[in-house]
């Protein structure tokens, strides 16, 4: 890895990530290194503190920079974030020998195609696609070309494997080892009755696989898309195709960095 001395810092408002930000910077100058006043593309590393939003919303300000970053956490669960502000110096005296790694993971993308064009979202965790007004939205879902279902209910969340222990595992996705880079599919309130048939489980696919989403509009002509938490409402959308994407978010591991471990600290 090349250095350049240049660390970018991102912190949310927080009084506790205020002070830990200021902490960070004290103790990088001391090392050499030199805190850009804007957001360096060129920058050798990001650190982001705050919580697993404040990790999310930077990736998404700054278009998911080919940049390693790591996050401290002064938020809540911190399951993003590498560090906890107690483990600054250790960090620090770590990041200087190099006793870290770095984990590419792909975020997916999705091309949200209405009559007149198309635009791209990118999301680190997940993408979520349902019904304007809490409206049951009704899906033709289908992998490859091939249609899988017609799915109707309140919609349908597209996870990472990253991102299979945030939203999607809250509402009964499975958790996937980061190791493993596929796509799920989980369903938010499917209906499966005599009327309308739906999965109730999650699909797991290979990370090639292409998702497309036709929606079947019977009360209005809106859907809502959430990537990574953050809402957008499209008009005569016509498809929604999903895949992993081409970019790479270098999320820097320290070494002895253990998945399960963090599963069972976080969740258990």
């Amino acid at each position: 890895m090349d250095f350049n001395k240049i660390i970018n810092i991102v912190n949310n408002e927080s009084t506790f990530s205020v002070e830990t930000s200021q902490y960070l910077e004290n103790k990088l100058k001391k090392l050499g290194y030199h805190i850009s006043d804007v957001f360096d593309y060129t920058a050798e590393l990001t650190i982001c503190i705050g919580g697993d939003g404040s990790f999310l919303r930077a990736l998404h300000q700054y278009d998911f920079p080919d940049i390693p970053i790591v996050g401290i956490n002064t938020g809540h669960l911190g399951f993003l974030a590498e560090i906890n502000p107690d483990e600054i110096d250790n960090f620090l005296d770590r990041y200087i020998k190099e006793d870290y790694f770095i984990h590419n993971i792909n975020p997916i993308e999705a091309v949200i195609c209405t009559r007149t064009d198309c635009i791209n979202a990118f999301g680190l965790n997940e993408i979520v696609i349902k019904g304007d007004k809490s409206r049951t939205v009704h899906l033709d879902i289908s992998v490859d070309d091939q249609l899988i279902q017609r799915f109707s209910g309140d919609g349908i969340l597209v996870s990472t494997s990253t991102g299979s222990t945030a939203y999607n595992y809250s509402i009964g996705g499975s958790i996937v080892d980061p190791r493993l880079n596929v796509l799920q599919v989980t369903p938010l309130a499917p209906i499966n009755t005599n009327a309308y048939r739906s999965f109730t489980s999650s699909v797991i696919l290979p990370h090639e696989a292409t998702i497309k989403v036709n929606p079947e509009y019977r009360f209005e002509d809106a859907i809502v898309l959430v990537s990574d938490g953050m809402e957008h409402r499209y008009n005569s959308i016509t498809e929604i195709s999903l895949n992993l994407s081409e970019l790479n978010v270098r999320m820097l591991r320290l070494k002895g960095f253990e998945f399960w471990g963090k599963v069972i600290d976080k969740f258990l």
